[in-house]
């Protein structure tokens, strides 16, 4: 081996023993990573950053964006309403929301199944009061499973199609030429992540997170007014049908300027009347959505010289230091001048039953207010508030969620026909989503998970690497040497499984524009049809389930779930043993020698 070889080699195992062992940061290991390999000359210092600018990275960018964007549409909020009465068992809630994603990446990109599914998976764990782990990793493994049934579904399908074509006499593999080895692949590893894959995890991971805790603030009194737009008006109490699964409680009735009163089975609903609910912050939305109702603010602040984008909902504890222990409404109203707005009130063992300009606050109390999103910080302190986790919330802003849905599929339609790439088409979704106010501008950057992001910019030149210093050659000569005399099945076995390493630590695509010579090489040196050996590095390739850089829905799903490096090896390792039992006798069965 060359010095540059040792070199890369070197530097890649120990970056594998660094991301295994989980003592320091992802993204500070990777970044470490591609600094030492420009020290060493191994990447040139004025490409170190490439990575940064390449399709894989500004796609899962793109991808974090548009899921928040389809949140704040109410698509999530609609799909996980559907959903929610089937998802109470645990092994329902893992296997259906894994069926749908693996089903629909077989007909569209695979990342952009994930991308849809992601945010309803996240939704419905924590309605369930389940840790996101325990969906979102079988989540991505099967979009990763149902890209290889049809040629669509992933980029190295596509490739290897195009690449058996330039063989002569030969023409490129169909849509579903890949359907009778990727089908029972998909049915195993679908079936093997649902019943045991998540079984595999860290128990610590399965549990719900700090975060999630933090999440869990309790119920929230609100008030909702009956607009003129509202169905309500002229309609007795038992119209009012609230979903059991909203988890919301119809506390009493008010109207602009009385007490709340408790309801009666006869009452009349007029316009303008003020239903003061008592549910969690999540929840409020769907009904607000049904019935056409206005979320009030108490005292309803003026904001009436700021635009919509500037302000922002937050939430805070009142601490024993805080000036508003003892006070109410009025006074909040009068020290910030009138530059906040209480949306809500949570008061822990207590349900609350009347009007928030009523209430006193209390020492514990969970505020959930509105405010220029550039004096949060400034008022939090001003009022003694502990802030909670931030989270998004956009209560009763108008829901696009058709709007929403159509600009997606356009974006997955343009990249499916190939009229522009994956990653532009999702550009220009968000600027789609910016335009139309279903994504605020201020909230832009909001979900893209950063430490992901520099992992993945970072990993792609130090796997490049791998290509220009000649180590993969290497590779393929040494396959050859290696396999001579031997029968030709384990050959093709060889061939899958060094595959399936390389596509673990290097752009799937990458990986097949490499293994593919070498498999049309080894299939002529050995006399035989080059099509097992074509569709065992399409296999192969697409089974990146060992690491988060592999494969870019294994990077989504990582911060979100809150995995380790170490995670996915634990789940994928047996699903890697399991595909190459099944695919290799597929594979010589569907394409003969």
């Amino acid at each position: 081996m060359e010095t540059g070889q040792l070199l890369i080699t070197a530097v890649l195992i120990l970056v594998l023993l660094m991301f295994a062992w989980g003592r320091w940061r992802h993204d500070l290991i990777a970044m470490s990573a591609l600094v030492l390999c420009a020290l060493l000359g191994l990447v040139p210092m004025e490409s170190a950053f490439s990575g940064f600018s390449h399709p894989a990275v500004v796609t899962v960018a793109a991808v974090l964006v548009i899921s928040h964007a389809l949140k704040n549409a109410g698509v999530v909020d609609l799909a996980a309403s559907r959903l929610g009465s089937v998802t109470g068992n645990q092994f329902v809630h893992i296997g259906l929301l894994t069926l749908v994603v693996t089903f629909a990446s077989a007909f569209m990109n695979n990342v952009g199944a994930l991308a849809l599914m992601l945010p309803v998976a996240i939704a419905t764990a924590r309605k369930q009061q389940r840790s996101p782990a325990l969906i979102l990793m079988p989540l991505a493994f099967g979009s990763i499973l149902g890209g290889m049934t049809t040629m669509i579904g992933t980029p190295p399908n596509i490739i290897i199609a195009s690449i058996r074509a330039d063989i002569p006499g030969k023409e490129a593999f169909a849509l579903f030429d890949f359907s009778p080895v990727g089908i029972p692949v998909a049915v195993v590893g679908v079936l093997f992540v649902i019943l045991i894959g998540w079984r595999l995890l860290p128990k610590e991971r399965l549990e719900k997170s700090a975060v999630d805790q933090l999440f869990e603030v309790g119920q929230y009194l609100a008030e909702l007014k009956i607009s003129d737009q509202s169905e309500l008006p002229g309609k007795e109490l038992r119209s009012l049908v609230m979903d059991e699964e909203w988890d919301l409680l119809l506390v009493g009735i008010a109207h602009e300027n009385s007490r709340a009163r408790p309801m009666v089975s006869d009452y009349r609903f007029e316009s303008g009347d003020i239903l003061v609910v008592l549910g969690r912050a999540e929840e409020l939305q769907p009904l607000i959505d049904r019935y056409g109702l206005e979320m009030l603010s108490a005292p309803g602040a003026a904001f009436a010289d700021v635009a919509p984008e500037e302000l922002t909902l937050f939430e805070g504890i009142v601490s024993g230091d805080s000036p508003l222990v003892g006070h109410g409404v009025p006074y909040l109203r009068r020290r910030s001048g009138g530059t906040l707005a209480l949306y809500g009130l949570s008061r822990y063992g207590e349900t609350l039953r009347k009007r928030l300009r009523r209430v006193t606050f209390r020492i514990g109390d969970i505020l959930l207010l509105q405010g220029k999103e550039q004096q949060v910080d400034e008022q939090i302190a001003q009022f003694g508030l502990l802030p909670l986790a931030p989270r998004a919330l956009t209560l009763g802003q108008q829901r696009q969620a058709g709007v929403a849905l159509l600009v997606f599929a356009a974006a997955i339609g343009l990249g499916m026909l190939e009229v522009m790439p994956l990653y532009m088409a999702f550009l220009l979704a968000i600027m789609a989503y910016l335009i139309l106010g279903i994504l605020p501008v201020r909230q832009l950057y909001d979900e893209i998970d950063w430490p992901i992001i520099v992992l993945l910019g970072a990993m792609i030149p130090v796997g490049q690497a791998l290509e220009t210093t000649g180590t993969t050659t290497l590779l393929a000569t040494a396959i050859a040497e290696w396999t001579s005399g031997l029968s030709v099945v384990w050959v093709l076995a060889l061939l899958l499984i060094v595959t399936m390493f390389l596509s673990d630590i290097i752009n799937n695509a990458a990986t097949v524009l490499v293994m593919a010579p070498i498999a049309i090489s080894l299939s002529q040196q050995l006399e035989v049809s080059v099509d097992p050996f074509l569709m065992a590095v399409a296999v192969g390739a697409s089974c990146a389930f060992l690491t988060p850089i592999g494969h870019q829905s294994n990077t989504l799903v990582m911060g979100p779930g809150g995995y380790q490096f170490s995670d996915y090896w634990r789940m994928g390792l047996p699903l890697e043993i399991l595909i190459v039992m099944v695919s290799l006798p597929m594979i010589l069965y569907v394409w003969p020698l």
